[in-house]
């Protein structure tokens, strides 16, 4: 009786066990691998909120986790402490982030700036060239500065012709309505806005330029050497985000604005200022050298101006363009 019971049991703990592990098996979200990723309020990196509410992370293994940032330094910092796995961040950020036993590696782009950013004028100022000797907003070493030495430089003048107010933008829109300076270095939608209350203009945007204004993925080597597979698997998710966006991009737009709690025209007039970062871009960026070229010229412009007091890097691994390549493969077979 009592061997009838033993086996009895036996039978019904094997029963539920089983059940438990089909149940685990069917339920992919036990399985998924953690991935987070430093992002901050740029449109160029938000509409991979989308892939995140479409599913295309999920269903390749990865339960991504987006981390707020307001300045992109901490955003950096962050990804280089192992307090995160990666950044969405401008290059010139990745340049400039303190030293560490590691090295920062960018691994894709995600858009580069064509109208974005620029110049915002009062109404004596027509050209960049009419800023010599003036007053302009830029807050130092951030792409609002690096901005205003690409344009500085495509006019033939020097960092130190402009007096730079060293301001975050929107004290700087106000600044330039109040009369206080003559142009304000901000991004859209502030830019054209701050032009028309000042009743001035913009001079100058990333658009009248091949910008290093380049906003990227980045990591640090350790994850570049341990989780590339999670990487590669990002970059395709990410290549079929910005499918989604040229073949259907009322509902990405609708799916971003809806997470982000604003007009759907606000975040579609704020994308429109930007080369998506596709897979043409991205061969472009690193077969083509193009990032590795871009990362130099943007090193050169910052160290032409010390006021942005950091150090900026030079070591050529910036550039590793081993999981796009993979991922490419991957996207294109």
């Amino acid at each position: 009786m009592k061997s009838k019971f033993i086996k009895g049991l036996l039978l019904s703990l094997c029963v539920v066990v089983t059940a438990i592990a089909i149940k685990a098996c069917s339920n992919p979200a036990q399985n998924l691998q953690t991935f987070k990723v430093g992002i901050n309020s740029w449109p160029g990196y938000q509409i991979a909120l989308y892939a995140k509410e479409a599913g295309l992370f999920s269903k390749r293994g990865l339960d991504v986790e987006f981390i707020r940032f307001n300045n992109q330094q901490d955003n950096i910092r962050a990804t280089m402490r192992g307090s995160q796995d990666a950044s969405f961040t401008p290059l010139s950020e990745v340049m400039q982030v303190d030293a560490n036993q590691e090295n920062p590696v960018i691994i894709m782009v995600c858009d580069i700036s064509a109208g974005s950013d620029g110049i915002a004028a009062a109404p004596d100022i027509k050209s960049v060239k009419d800023l010599k000797g003036k007053k302009v907003s830029a807050k130092l070493s951030t792409v609002s500065h690096l901005v205003l030495l690409e344009a500085l430089k495509a006019n033939q003048l020097k960092p130190k012709d402009v007096e730079i107010v060293d301001v975050a933008n929107e004290r700087g829109a106000a600044m330039l309505k109040d009369g206080k300076i003559s142009a304000s270095v901000l991004w859209e939608p502030l830019m054209s806005n701050a032009a028309k209350a000042a009743k001035g203009k913009v001079i100058h945007t990333t658009a009248d330029v091949d910008s290093v204004v380049i906003d990227s993925l980045a990591t640090r080597s350790s994850v570049l050497t341990n989780q590339e597979d999670i990487l590669v698997k990002f970059i395709e998710a990410w290549f079929e985000t910005i499918q989604a966006v040229e073949t259907k991009p009322k509902e990405v737009f609708a799916s971003v604005a809806k997470q982000l709690n604003m007009p759907i025209e606000v975040f579609e007039e704020d994308y429109k200022g930007l080369k998506k970062g596709d897979l043409a871009m991205n061969q472009r960026m690193f077969a083509g050298g193009r990032l590795l070229e871009a990362s130099k010229q943007t090193r050169e412009l910052l160290i032409t101006d010390p006021r942005h007091g950091r150090k900026v890097r030079d070591n050529v691994d910036i550039v590793n363009a081993s999981p796009i390549t993979k991922a490419t493969k991957n996207w294109q077979s």
